[in-house]
């Protein structure tokens, strides 16, 4: 029974969008770790990841939500600002930074916002 609450692919989704935000900012964390490496290259949440998300997600399927992975890839939209051949830019990482914790931080509130109704549904009461 609880489960079947779990797999609702709206669940489901939403958990899977966590992810993505995890892995962004680790992606975010290397990139500005490596900003003065030579010849380094920007990495992100590969973009396929959200169109294979909206398609499993139109789909309806918890089996094809729950087989999408968020990967990294090389940014190949990151262009070199110096001889070095480095594409990451500490200005461009600092916002992506604050982008991903605002969107981790929604993410965060839809997942709860289940887990809340279940314990309510459970107990009667919120807290």
């Amino acid at each position: 029974m609880i489960d079947a609450l779990f797999s609702q692919p709206n669940y489901l989704a939403a958990k899977k969008m966590l992810d993505a935000t995890v892995v962004r900012h680790e992606a975010i964390a290397s990139n500005i770790a490596n900003l003065e490496t030579p010849g380094y290259k920007r990495i992100d949440l590969a973009p396929s990841f959200s169109t294979e998300l909206q398609r499993a997600c139109a789909g309806g399927s918890a089996e094809q939500i729950a087989a999408v992975q968020p990967a990294l890839a090389v940014d190949a939209s990151a262009v070199a600002t110096s001889r070095d051949g480095n594409t990451v830019s500490l200005e461009n990482e600092l916002t992506q930074l604050n982008q991903n914790a605002l969107e981790h931080s929604l993410q965060t509130q839809l997942v709860t916002r289940s887990l809340v109704q279940l314990r309510m549904a459970i107990t009667g009461n919120a807290a």
